[in-house]
């Protein structure tokens, strides 16, 4: 009996913990103040704590859980309604902690890769190494990044094959340099930001695709030019903003992106020639950025490539036909616990499209970890830049 009421216990704080972790998760979806939003992360995290000291408190004094085994079965009789509810809360978290949770996670631990994504090299780049020194600059958190075994500095430079359906011929081949989440804000500094760029302009590719969060102060729009400048490409370059560019002044940062010939798609679309066949780009800021594109003069025969922030846009991806969404946004969760995943993912979906390759008829989506973070931490999860080759 000792061992299950162990069990039982953990099952509850398990799901007690996961309850408001999926409670954060949804709310940072919203398009809400920020410091609204710190003020919710900060409650949740003590309700987790003060749940958590309550449950070791009943579990530590028996009579204590019995009475709260008593308010279920007899809530008329348990003296007062808080306490039926608490013994019901009770419940609810053992259920979610010892069935929801470990379902979930055999689910995501087995359902492997889609077969749109044909193949997946990646190298690991530690910057600090190239450069000779910790690029760790001048941040407001620069102090993480010196927390033993963070590996914010170390990126991975994927190269993705993607068998993209509907795909024309000529594009058969045809390369994107996806990038997301540079967040420049003083850590990692500008040298770290640069040696990436030199790194991507040497796979050349055909189009640019940066799916927003390109500054996170009020002092760094300095730093995109001279960042930003430093990438080629053969074809085109796209940009959107995400959440945190609109808290820093959106029109400087598109005013930025197009002095360096990147076309800012707000939202809204573009049509351009790709090797004779026509595409159109379409660029999906919300959340934050309204009104959502509107595609009711969009052509339909022509490939639709869609650049969005969050991949929370899926859904509507798929009602305009959109071919291909790119996302970023919830950097895979920055620390990926083993066996479990990402926990914190800012997604009203929680941690279903946290990072990765995701196919739902008839849209490809492709999720990056980012490159970086307004807190620059990242434990089983390094910053990522990836170079997508697409086939028929």
């Amino acid at each position: 009996m000792q061992v299950v009421g162990f069990i039982w216990f953990l099952g509850i704080c398990v799901g007690h913990a996961a309850l408001l972790t999926l409670s954060i998760n949804w709310w940072y979806s919203f398009a809400l103040p920020a410091r609204l939003l710190s003020c919710m992360r900060l409650a949740h995290g003590g309700l987790v704590l003060l749940g958590l000291v309550a449950f070791t408190r009943a579990y530590l004094f028996p009579s204590a859980t019995l009475y709260l085994l008593s308010s279920i079965l007899y809530p008329l009789s348990s003296g007062t309604l808080g306490q039926s509810a608490a013994g019901a809360y009770a419940l609810l978290c053992g259920l979610i902690g010892l069935g929801y949770v470990p379902l979930l996670t055999l689910w995501r631990l087995g359902r492997g890769q889609p077969a749109a994504l044909r193949s997946n090299h990646t190298a690991t780049v530690d910057v600090a190494s190239r450069l000779g020194y910790k690029p760790i600059g001048r941040g407001k958190y620069r102090m993480l990044a010196h927390l033993p075994g963070n590996e914010v500095f170390r990126v991975d430079f994927a190269e993705r094959t993607l068998a993209v359906p509907d795909l024309p011929d000529a594009w058969d081949g045809l390369t994107i340099l996806h990038l997301s989440d540079l967040h420049l804000c003083g850590t990692p500094d500008r040298e770290f930001y640069q040696e990436v760029m030199d790194l991507c302009s040497a796979w050349q590719p055909d189009l640019v695709a940066i799916t927003g969060d390109i500054v996170d102060s009020d002092h760094h729009h300095r730093w995109i030019v001279p960042t930003l400048g430093r990438l080629r490409w053969g074809v085109a370059a796209f940009a959107i903003l995400g959440n945190h560019d609109a808290r820093r002044d959106p029109v400087l940062v598109r005013r930025r992106l197009r002095r360096l010939g990147i076309r800012v798609l707000t939202n809204s679309w573009e049509q351009l020639e790709v090797r004779g066949e026509a595409l159109v780009v379409v660029g999906h800021e919300g959340p934050w950025f309204w009104p959502e594109p509107d595609l009711t003069a969009c052509p339909q025969g022509p490939f639709r490539l869609c650049l969005s922030h969050t991949p929370d846009n899926i859904h509507w991806a798929r009602q305009q036909n959109i071919n291909l969404m790119l996302a970023g946004h919830n950097h895979g969760g920055q620390i990926r616990l083993p066996l479990v995943g990402s926990v914190i993912v800012p997604s009203r979906y929680g941690r279903r499209y946290d990072c990765g390759t995701f196919y739902e008829a008839p849209t490809l989506l492709h999720v990056s970890r980012g490159l970086a973070g307004k807190e620059p931490v990242r434990y089983n999860c390094r910053p990522e830049v990836a170079k997508l080759v697409l086939r028929k």
